[in-house]
């Protein structure tokens, strides 16, 4: 955590996610997971199901193929992965046996196996409880923190409106530890993802919830400039400052070490506090 900002690493368990970079085999996940903690990611979200738009969706099975050994080995080599986890697990309230970790998923049947697998987890849910009748269920009824994204909402108006109705269903399911994503890259063109940036102020101080912005490498910045996903990390960062700006507090990025550096200017810029940026 830099200030007040939090790092969410990717690490995609699939073929067909459409950064190249951030895909991983189960051999190699593990590899991944303890780079990006010790580049100073907060979370690391695992991802076995390509959510891109047009992306063919597995079956639950196939995503599950996908995530079951890597959780397998988090979980019988936490030590490795997870230095002091056992010590965090032993402590009083904590039940975790891997700490800070997260599933990108929209299926509630992955929630429950992966918890009878590791434990608690964060969910990451890029259907914000629509694909899933019962996902909202599943994660209130475990107690699990939860990202949810608005998958169709084009305007600032739009989801400012489907989150006040979303409140509604996450205190009626029993969740009480959300996060709020507006969705970039999903169910908008280039210019109304832009505008979204622009207000982004406007939905964070709509809710009490944190704000993430998943902006890393996407069509938003690749097809702007002309440029492939593997060009658009320096642009990223100038979109996720943009972001921390208008009062996001969650950063999910490909590049961990790159986005700590960008939270750390933007506190050494804004935050009288000295040292806050350390």
């Amino acid at each position: 955590m830099v200030g007040r900002i939090h790092i969410m690493g990717i690490v995609n368990l699939t073929p067909d996610s459409f950064y190249a970079g951030s895909r991983a085999g189960a051999d190699h996940a593990l590899d991944r997971i303890r780079m990006q903690f010790s580049e100073g990611a907060d979370v690391v979200d695992l991802g076995a199901c390509s959510t891109r738009p047009g992306a063919p969706q597995p079956s639950l099975e196939e995503e599950w193929s996908r995530l079951e050994p890597v959780l397998h080995r988090l979980s019988s080599g936490v030590e490795e992965v997870f230095p002091g986890a056992k010590k965090k697990a032993d402590a009083p309230g904590n039940t975790s046996s891997i700490p800070m970790l997260s599933i990108d998923t929209y299926r509630a049947g992955i929630v429950s196996r992966a918890y009878d697998l590791i434990g608690p987890f964060m969910v990451n849910d890029v259907g914000g409880g629509e694909w899933d009748p019962e996902m909202l269920s599943t994660v209130g009824r475990l107690g699990l923190p939860y990202v949810a994204m608005c998958p169709s909402c084009a305007t600032v108006e739009e989801i400012i409106a489907w989150f006040r109705a979303f409140s509604f269903k996450a205190a009626e399911a029993g969740l009480r530890d959300w996060i709020l994503d507006p969705g970039f890259g999903f169910g908008k063109d280039l210019d109304q993802n832009y505008a979204v940036l622009r207000g982004l102020d406007r939905i964070v101080s709509a809710f009490p919830q944190e704000v993430l912005a998943g902006v890393s490498r996407k069509s938003m910045i690749y097809k702007k400039l002309g440029i492939t996903p593997e060009e658009a990390m320096p642009a990223t960062q100038v979109v996720q400052f943009a972001a921390l700006e208008k009062g996001a507090t969650w950063l999910r990025v490909h590049d961990v070490a790159a986005a700590v550096h960008t939270a750390r200017l933007y506190s050494t810029i804004y935050t009288s506090s000295p040292g806050a940026a350390k």
